[in-house]
Protein backbone atom coordinates (compact mmCIF):
# COMPACT_ATOMS: atom_id res chain seq x y z
CA UNK A 1 0.00 0.00 0.00
CA UNK A 2 1.27 3.47 -0.88
CA UNK A 3 1.77 5.93 1.96
CA UNK A 4 -0.67 8.83 1.92
CA UNK A 5 0.80 12.35 2.22
CA UNK A 6 -1.08 15.62 2.68
CA UNK A 7 0.91 18.51 1.21
CA UNK A 8 0.37 22.06 2.43
CA UNK A 9 -0.08 23.68 -0.98
CA UNK A 10 0.49 27.40 -0.43
CA UNK A 11 0.23 28.51 -4.04
CA UNK A 12 4.01 28.97 -4.23
CA UNK A 13 6.64 27.16 -6.25
CA UNK A 14 8.23 25.31 -3.32
CA UNK A 15 5.13 23.46 -2.15
CA UNK A 16 4.13 22.83 -5.77
CA UNK A 17 7.40 21.02 -6.47
CA UNK A 18 7.16 19.20 -3.13
CA UNK A 19 3.81 17.76 -4.25
CA UNK A 20 5.20 16.87 -7.69
CA UNK A 21 8.22 15.05 -6.24
CA UNK A 22 6.12 13.06 -3.78
CA UNK A 23 3.80 11.91 -6.55
CA UNK A 24 6.82 10.90 -8.65
CA UNK A 25 8.10 8.87 -5.69
CA UNK A 26 4.87 6.90 -5.59
CA UNK A 27 3.05 8.50 -2.68
CA UNK A 28 -0.70 9.02 -2.67
CA UNK A 29 -0.76 12.83 -2.53
CA UNK A 30 -3.54 15.17 -1.37
CA UNK A 31 -3.20 18.97 -1.61
CA UNK A 32 -4.60 21.19 1.13
CA UNK A 33 -4.62 24.99 1.11
CA UNK A 34 -4.73 26.73 4.48
CA UNK A 35 -6.94 29.81 4.65
CA UNK A 36 -5.66 31.67 7.69
CA UNK A 37 -7.38 35.04 7.66
CA UNK A 38 -10.76 36.67 7.12
CA UNK A 39 -11.28 38.64 10.33
CA UNK A 40 -13.01 41.89 9.39
CA UNK A 41 -12.15 43.51 12.75
CA UNK A 42 -8.46 43.61 11.80
CA UNK A 43 -7.36 44.32 8.25
CA UNK A 44 -4.23 42.45 7.32
CA UNK A 45 -3.73 44.04 3.90
CA UNK A 46 -5.54 45.97 1.16
CA UNK A 47 -4.61 43.07 -1.09
CA UNK A 48 -6.20 39.62 -0.85
CA UNK A 49 -3.21 37.40 -1.70
CA UNK A 50 -4.84 34.25 -0.35
CA UNK A 51 -7.44 34.31 -3.15
CA UNK A 52 -4.73 34.31 -5.82
CA UNK A 53 -2.64 31.80 -3.88
CA UNK A 54 -5.61 29.47 -3.40
CA UNK A 55 -6.37 29.58 -7.11
CA UNK A 56 -2.73 28.83 -8.01
CA UNK A 57 -2.69 25.91 -5.56
CA UNK A 58 -5.86 24.53 -7.18
CA UNK A 59 -4.34 24.83 -10.68
CA UNK A 60 -1.20 22.99 -9.51
CA UNK A 61 -3.31 20.21 -7.98
CA UNK A 62 -5.29 19.88 -11.22
CA UNK A 63 -2.07 19.75 -13.26
CA UNK A 64 -0.66 17.02 -10.99
CA UNK A 65 -3.96 15.15 -10.90
CA UNK A 66 -4.24 15.12 -7.12
CA UNK A 67 -7.26 15.80 -4.87
CA UNK A 68 -7.43 19.33 -3.48
CA UNK A 69 -9.39 21.18 -0.84
CA UNK A 70 -9.20 24.36 1.25
CA UNK A 71 -9.30 24.28 5.05
CA UNK A 72 -10.25 27.34 7.07
CA UNK A 73 -7.86 27.74 10.00
CA UNK A 74 -8.52 31.45 10.55
CA UNK A 75 -10.02 30.96 14.03
CA UNK A 76 -6.97 29.03 15.25
CA UNK A 77 -4.62 31.47 13.52
CA UNK A 78 -6.20 34.45 15.24
CA UNK A 79 -6.14 32.81 18.67
CA UNK A 80 -2.68 31.27 18.48
CA UNK A 81 -0.73 33.71 16.31
CA UNK A 82 -2.34 37.13 15.97
CA UNK A 83 -3.54 37.48 19.58
CA UNK A 84 -0.13 36.28 20.76
CA UNK A 85 1.57 38.87 18.54
CA UNK A 86 -0.48 41.74 19.94
CA UNK A 87 0.19 40.56 23.50
CA UNK A 88 3.94 40.29 22.91
CA UNK A 89 4.21 43.74 21.30
CA UNK A 90 2.18 45.21 24.14
CA UNK A 91 4.74 43.75 26.56
CA UNK A 92 7.57 45.34 24.61
CA UNK A 93 8.74 42.05 23.07
CA UNK A 94 9.12 41.24 19.36
CA UNK A 95 7.56 37.89 18.40
CA UNK A 96 8.40 35.74 15.40
CA UNK A 97 5.06 34.76 13.82
CA UNK A 98 6.66 32.41 11.27
CA UNK A 99 8.17 30.16 13.95
CA UNK A 100 4.85 30.20 15.82
CA UNK A 101 2.86 29.48 12.66
CA UNK A 102 4.90 26.34 12.06
CA UNK A 103 4.61 25.14 15.65
CA UNK A 104 0.95 26.02 16.21
CA UNK A 105 -0.70 25.83 12.79
CA UNK A 106 1.15 23.84 10.13
CA UNK A 107 2.54 21.12 12.39
CA UNK A 108 -0.28 21.01 14.93
CA UNK A 109 -3.74 22.00 13.68
CA UNK A 110 -2.96 21.19 10.04
CA UNK A 111 -1.16 17.96 11.00
CA UNK A 112 -4.20 16.75 12.97
CA UNK A 113 -6.48 17.48 10.00
CA UNK A 114 -4.14 15.50 7.73
CA UNK A 115 -4.05 12.52 10.10
CA UNK A 116 -7.87 12.60 10.33
CA UNK A 117 -7.88 12.27 6.53
CA UNK A 118 -5.92 9.05 6.93
CA UNK A 119 -2.52 10.51 6.02
CA UNK A 120 0.71 8.90 7.11
CA UNK A 121 2.65 12.15 6.72
CA UNK A 122 2.32 15.85 6.05
CA UNK A 123 4.75 17.57 3.70
CA UNK A 124 5.77 21.19 3.18
CA UNK A 125 8.01 23.13 0.83
CA UNK A 126 10.55 24.06 3.52
CA UNK A 127 14.25 24.13 2.70
CA UNK A 128 15.37 21.77 5.44
CA UNK A 129 16.03 18.05 5.80
CA UNK A 130 15.08 15.24 8.14
CA UNK A 131 17.46 12.56 9.35
CA UNK A 132 17.22 9.66 11.75
CA UNK A 133 19.62 8.02 14.18
CA UNK A 134 19.81 4.31 13.48
CA UNK A 135 20.99 3.08 16.90
CA UNK A 136 17.53 1.99 18.03
CA UNK A 137 15.02 1.32 15.22
CA UNK A 138 12.22 0.68 17.72
CA UNK A 139 12.60 4.16 19.21
CA UNK A 140 13.97 6.31 16.39
CA UNK A 141 15.47 9.71 17.11
CA UNK A 142 14.72 12.21 14.35
CA UNK A 143 17.12 14.95 13.31
CA UNK A 144 16.23 18.40 11.94
CA UNK A 145 18.95 19.27 9.43
CA UNK A 146 19.71 22.43 7.48
CA UNK A 147 18.60 22.64 3.87
CA UNK A 148 21.17 21.94 1.16
CA UNK A 149 20.71 25.49 -0.18
CA UNK A 150 22.62 27.64 2.30
CA UNK A 151 20.90 30.79 1.03
CA UNK A 152 17.42 29.35 1.62
CA UNK A 153 17.92 27.13 4.69
CA UNK A 154 14.70 27.40 6.73
CA UNK A 155 15.53 25.11 9.64
CA UNK A 156 15.41 28.16 11.96
CA UNK A 157 11.68 28.58 11.27
CA UNK A 158 11.11 24.96 12.36
CA UNK A 159 13.13 25.27 15.57
CA UNK A 160 10.12 24.52 17.81
CA UNK A 161 9.19 21.18 16.25
CA UNK A 162 8.96 18.08 18.43
CA UNK A 163 10.10 14.53 17.79
CA UNK A 164 6.48 13.52 17.16
CA UNK A 165 5.96 16.32 14.63
CA UNK A 166 9.17 15.39 12.83
CA UNK A 167 8.13 11.72 12.74
CA UNK A 168 5.05 12.71 10.72
CA UNK A 169 6.71 15.22 8.39
CA UNK A 170 8.45 15.08 5.01
CA UNK A 171 10.56 17.85 3.42
CA UNK A 172 10.72 16.82 -0.27
CA UNK A 173 12.78 19.78 -1.55
CA UNK A 174 15.27 20.09 1.33
CA UNK A 175 18.06 18.47 -0.70
CA UNK A 176 17.60 20.90 -3.60
CA UNK A 177 18.68 24.46 -4.33
CA UNK A 178 16.15 27.09 -5.33
CA UNK A 179 17.13 27.29 -9.03
CA UNK A 180 16.67 23.51 -9.27
CA UNK A 181 13.20 23.79 -7.74
CA UNK A 182 12.18 26.45 -10.26
CA UNK A 183 13.57 24.34 -13.13
CA UNK A 184 11.53 21.31 -12.03
CA UNK A 185 8.42 23.50 -11.89
CA UNK A 186 9.13 24.97 -15.35
CA UNK A 187 9.90 21.58 -16.89
CA UNK A 188 6.53 20.32 -15.68
CA UNK A 189 4.55 23.42 -16.70
CA UNK A 190 3.52 24.30 -13.15
CA UNK A 191 1.91 27.75 -13.03
CA UNK A 192 4.00 28.72 -10.00
CA UNK A 193 7.39 28.21 -11.72
CA UNK A 194 8.21 31.92 -11.97
CA UNK A 195 6.06 33.15 -9.08
CA UNK A 196 7.89 35.38 -6.62
CA UNK A 197 8.46 34.14 -3.09
CA UNK A 198 5.88 35.42 -0.63
CA UNK A 199 6.86 38.10 1.85
CA UNK A 200 5.09 38.78 5.12
CA UNK A 201 3.14 36.81 7.68
CA UNK A 202 3.09 33.06 7.28
CA UNK A 203 0.37 32.05 4.80
CA UNK A 204 -1.22 35.50 4.86
CA UNK A 205 0.93 37.79 2.75
CA UNK A 206 2.23 41.33 2.87
CA UNK A 207 1.58 43.28 6.03
CA UNK A 208 2.65 46.76 7.06
CA UNK A 209 3.28 45.85 10.66
CA UNK A 210 2.82 49.33 12.20
CA UNK A 211 -0.55 49.71 10.42
CA UNK A 212 -1.56 46.25 11.56
CA UNK A 213 -0.55 46.82 15.18
CA UNK A 214 -2.20 50.25 15.38
CA UNK A 215 -5.58 48.61 14.88
CA UNK A 216 -5.30 47.09 18.36
CA UNK A 217 -2.45 48.99 20.02
CA UNK A 218 -3.36 52.67 19.99
CA UNK A 219 -0.78 55.33 19.01
CA UNK A 220 0.70 57.16 21.99
CA UNK A 221 3.17 60.01 21.56
CA UNK A 222 6.49 59.69 23.38
CA UNK A 223 10.14 60.77 23.32
CA UNK A 224 13.05 59.43 21.31
CA UNK A 225 16.15 59.78 23.47
CA UNK A 226 19.68 59.45 22.09
CA UNK A 227 22.32 57.83 24.30
CA UNK A 228 25.96 58.63 23.52
CA UNK A 229 28.32 55.67 23.18
CA UNK A 230 30.51 57.31 25.86
CA UNK A 231 27.63 57.47 28.38
CA UNK A 232 28.59 56.55 31.93
CA UNK A 233 25.97 53.78 32.04
CA UNK A 234 28.24 51.61 29.86
CA UNK A 235 31.32 51.84 32.06
CA UNK A 236 30.17 49.34 34.66
CA UNK A 237 29.58 46.74 31.94
CA UNK A 238 33.27 46.71 31.08
CA UNK A 239 34.47 46.27 34.65
CA UNK A 240 36.08 42.91 35.41
CA UNK A 241 33.95 40.60 37.53
CA UNK A 242 36.58 39.57 40.05
CA UNK A 243 35.98 36.57 42.27
CA UNK A 244 32.55 35.77 40.80
CA UNK A 245 31.32 32.31 39.78
CA UNK A 246 30.05 31.49 36.31
CA UNK A 247 26.38 31.99 37.26
CA UNK A 248 27.00 35.46 38.71
CA UNK A 249 29.09 36.39 35.66
CA UNK A 250 26.44 35.22 33.20
CA UNK A 251 23.65 36.90 35.17
CA UNK A 252 25.54 40.19 35.17
CA UNK A 253 26.38 39.98 31.46
CA UNK A 254 22.81 39.23 30.46
CA UNK A 255 21.39 42.34 32.09
CA UNK A 256 20.55 45.23 29.77
CA UNK A 257 21.38 48.78 30.88
CA UNK A 258 18.44 50.42 32.64
CA UNK A 259 18.14 53.64 30.69
CA UNK A 260 16.64 56.84 32.05
CA UNK A 261 15.83 60.14 30.39
CA UNK A 262 18.77 61.77 32.15
CA UNK A 263 21.23 59.43 30.40
CA UNK A 264 20.75 61.14 27.04
CA UNK A 265 19.03 63.89 25.09
CA UNK A 266 15.63 64.01 23.42
CA UNK A 267 16.01 64.09 19.61
CA UNK A 268 12.46 63.43 18.42
CA UNK A 269 9.06 61.92 19.05
CA UNK A 270 7.37 58.63 18.18
CA UNK A 271 3.81 57.30 18.14
CA UNK A 272 4.23 54.33 20.49
CA UNK A 273 7.20 52.45 21.92
CA UNK A 274 5.50 49.09 21.29
CA UNK A 275 5.73 49.72 17.51
CA UNK A 276 9.55 49.58 17.62
CA UNK A 277 12.10 46.85 18.20
CA UNK A 278 15.75 46.65 19.19
CA UNK A 279 18.08 47.16 16.23
CA UNK A 280 15.43 48.96 14.14
CA UNK A 281 16.70 51.77 11.93
CA UNK A 282 13.75 52.73 9.72
CA UNK A 283 10.75 54.69 10.90
CA UNK A 284 12.47 56.92 13.46
CA UNK A 285 12.27 60.04 11.25
CA UNK A 286 15.20 61.69 13.02
CA UNK A 287 17.93 63.12 10.79
CA UNK A 288 21.06 65.20 11.10
CA UNK A 289 23.27 62.67 12.89
CA UNK A 290 26.76 61.76 11.64
CA UNK A 291 25.83 58.05 11.75
CA UNK A 292 22.41 56.39 11.38
CA UNK A 293 20.36 56.01 14.54
CA UNK A 294 19.38 52.54 15.74
CA UNK A 295 16.90 51.58 18.46
CA UNK A 296 18.92 50.26 21.41
CA UNK A 297 16.00 49.78 23.82
CA UNK A 298 12.27 50.42 24.21
CA UNK A 299 10.49 51.23 27.47
CA UNK A 300 6.81 50.46 26.89
CA UNK A 301 5.82 51.41 30.44
CA UNK A 302 7.29 54.93 30.17
CA UNK A 303 6.73 55.00 26.39
CA UNK A 304 10.32 56.02 25.58
CA UNK A 305 12.56 54.82 22.73
CA UNK A 306 16.30 54.93 23.33
CA UNK A 307 18.56 55.19 20.29
CA UNK A 308 22.28 55.28 19.53
CA UNK A 309 24.44 56.15 16.55
CA UNK A 310 26.04 53.43 14.43
CA UNK A 311 26.02 49.63 14.26
CA UNK A 312 28.77 49.30 16.87
CA UNK A 313 27.05 51.38 19.55
CA UNK A 314 27.56 49.61 22.92
CA UNK A 315 23.82 49.70 23.53
CA UNK A 316 23.35 47.29 20.63
CA UNK A 317 26.00 44.76 21.63
CA UNK A 318 25.74 41.99 24.21
CA UNK A 319 27.54 38.67 24.67
CA UNK A 320 24.99 36.74 26.72
CA UNK A 321 21.26 36.05 26.50
CA UNK A 322 18.82 34.16 28.71
CA UNK A 323 15.99 31.73 27.91
CA UNK A 324 13.53 30.98 30.71
CA UNK A 325 13.08 27.35 31.69
CA UNK A 326 9.48 27.12 30.47
CA UNK A 327 10.41 28.68 27.10
CA UNK A 328 13.28 26.27 26.35
CA UNK A 329 12.64 23.56 23.75
CA UNK A 330 14.82 20.63 22.71
CA UNK A 331 14.22 19.07 19.29
CA UNK A 332 16.78 16.46 20.35
CA UNK A 333 15.39 15.54 23.75
CA UNK A 334 18.24 13.05 24.23
CA UNK A 335 20.71 15.97 24.21
CA UNK A 336 18.78 18.08 26.72
CA UNK A 337 21.06 19.65 29.33
CA UNK A 338 20.52 18.87 32.97
CA UNK A 339 21.05 21.50 35.66
CA UNK A 340 24.74 22.42 35.78
CA UNK A 341 25.34 21.10 32.26
CA UNK A 342 27.20 22.95 29.51
CA UNK A 343 27.42 22.43 25.76
CA UNK A 344 29.38 24.09 22.97
CA UNK A 345 27.09 24.89 20.03
CA UNK A 346 26.49 27.24 17.12
CA UNK A 347 23.60 29.68 17.53
CA UNK A 348 21.54 32.07 15.45
CA UNK A 349 19.19 34.65 16.94
CA UNK A 350 17.43 35.57 13.69
CA UNK A 351 16.75 34.05 10.28
CA UNK A 352 19.68 34.13 7.86
CA UNK A 353 22.16 35.19 10.54
CA UNK A 354 25.43 33.26 10.11
CA UNK A 355 25.85 30.75 12.92
CA UNK A 356 27.71 32.12 15.94
CA UNK A 357 29.89 30.10 18.30
CA UNK A 358 28.57 29.96 21.86
CA UNK A 359 28.31 27.87 25.03
CA UNK A 360 25.03 26.82 26.66
CA UNK A 361 24.84 26.87 30.47
CA UNK A 362 21.83 25.21 32.09
CA UNK A 363 20.77 26.45 35.52
CA UNK A 364 17.64 25.89 37.58
CA UNK A 365 15.97 29.10 36.32
CA UNK A 366 16.76 28.55 32.65
CA UNK A 367 19.39 28.52 29.95
CA UNK A 368 22.16 31.07 29.40
CA UNK A 369 23.77 31.37 25.97
CA UNK A 370 27.23 32.91 26.13
CA UNK A 371 28.68 33.95 22.75
CA UNK A 372 32.35 34.09 21.82
CA UNK A 373 31.71 37.41 20.05
CA UNK A 374 29.25 40.16 21.08
CA UNK A 375 25.94 39.98 19.22
CA UNK A 376 24.00 42.93 17.82
CA UNK A 377 20.37 43.58 18.76
CA UNK A 378 19.55 40.59 20.95
CA UNK A 379 15.77 41.00 21.04
CA UNK A 380 13.34 39.71 23.66
CA UNK A 381 10.54 37.65 22.12
CA UNK A 382 12.63 36.38 19.20
CA UNK A 383 13.90 32.80 19.04
CA UNK A 384 17.45 31.64 19.59
CA UNK A 385 18.16 28.32 17.85
CA UNK A 386 21.20 26.19 18.60
CA UNK A 387 22.94 23.71 16.31
CA UNK A 388 25.64 21.07 16.33
CA UNK A 389 27.07 21.09 12.83
CA UNK A 390 24.13 21.34 10.43
CA UNK A 391 21.64 19.85 12.91
CA UNK A 392 19.26 22.09 14.84
CA UNK A 393 18.96 20.51 18.30
CA UNK A 394 17.01 23.09 20.32
CA UNK A 395 15.62 26.59 20.65
CA UNK A 396 13.99 29.04 23.01
CA UNK A 397 12.31 32.43 23.31
CA UNK A 398 14.82 35.12 24.28
CA UNK A 399 13.77 36.53 27.66
CA UNK A 400 16.52 39.13 27.90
Amino acid sequence: MKNKVVVGLSGGVDSSVAAYLLKEQGYEVIGLFMKNWHDDSVTISDECPWLEDSNDALLVAEKLGIPFQTVDLSKEYKERIVDYMFNEYERGRTPNPDVLCNREIKFDVFLKIALDLGADFVATGHYCQKGMLAENPDQPVYRLLAGADGNKDQSYFLCQLSQYQLSKTLFPIGHLEKPDVRKIAADNDLITAEKKDSQGLCFIGKVRLPDFLQQKLKPKKGLIVEIAETASIYKSKTDAIAGKGIYETLEKNVQKPKYQLTHGKAVGEHQGAHFFTTGQRKGLDVGGTPQPLFVIDTDVEENVIYVGQGKTHPGLLRSTLFVAKDETHWVREDLKLMEGGTLKVSVRIRYRQPLQQATLYQFKNGLYIDFEQPQSAITAGQFAAWYIGDELIGSGVISQ
